[in-house]
């Protein structure tokens, strides 16, 4: 079985799966109009699954992100 860097969650919003010293890092991410990426939210995963609260951080502020780019 294969390892993905990212991931497509849906409604425009991407995670990013990095490996380092500390453990598996994740941020997440989404894409603007004049090929922009925006980095919303990080944190350094210790259990299995996208712990709910930092997913509602990085939906929260992609909506402001894109609220504010129309």
């Amino acid at each position: 079985m294969g390892s993905r860097i990212t991931k497509a969650l849906g409604d425009g919003l991407f995670e990013l799966r990095l490996k380092g010293a500390e453990g598996i890092a994740r941020v997440f991410y989404c894409t603007l109009t004049g090929r922009r990426i925006v980095m919303l939210h990080s944190f350094v995963k210790k259990s299995r699954g996208i712990p709910p609260g930092e997913l509602r951080i990085a939906v929260g502020r992609m909506k402001e992100v894109k609220n504010a780019d129309t």
